[in-house]
């Protein structure tokens, strides 16, 4: 079975930084275009960053100036930087390819929670 693993999540204060890390294989990695995905209870599963094989993102308006997105060629992980938390940040944050994630990659997701 194919999967991506999250990892990273957690507590923070409003302010605070997180960083997440994604990693896969190689045959999902490998010039793939990775983005990184967030889920609120009560809300679909939405695309907040994206890079591509040659390294070029893009950002949800909410948190662009605030994350940050980079990958690791050699270790086939993908990470986001999350800068200046917000509790609005707060949900369960997955990667998959993008930006049309493939149902079978889902993981286990990472939650991050932000304090107020």
């Amino acid at each position: 079975q194919v999967q991506l693993v999250e990892s990273g999540g957690g507590y923070a204060p409003t302010g605070a930084s997180v960083n997440l890390s994604c990693t896969t294989s190689s045959m999902i990695f490998k010039g793939s275009t990775l983005g990184w995905y967030r889920q609120v209870p009560g809300h679909q599963r939405e695309l907040i960053a994206r890079i591509t094989g040659s390294g070029t993102v893009t950002f949800l308006d909410s948190v662009k100036g605030r994350f940050t997105i980079s990958r690791n060629n050699a270790k086939n992980t993908v990470y986001l930087q999350m800068n200046d938390l917000k509790p609005e940040d707060t949900g369960v944050y997955y990667c998959n390819i993008a930006p049309m994630p493939n149902p079978l990659y889902w993981g286990q997701g990472t939650q991050v929670t932000v304090s107020s």
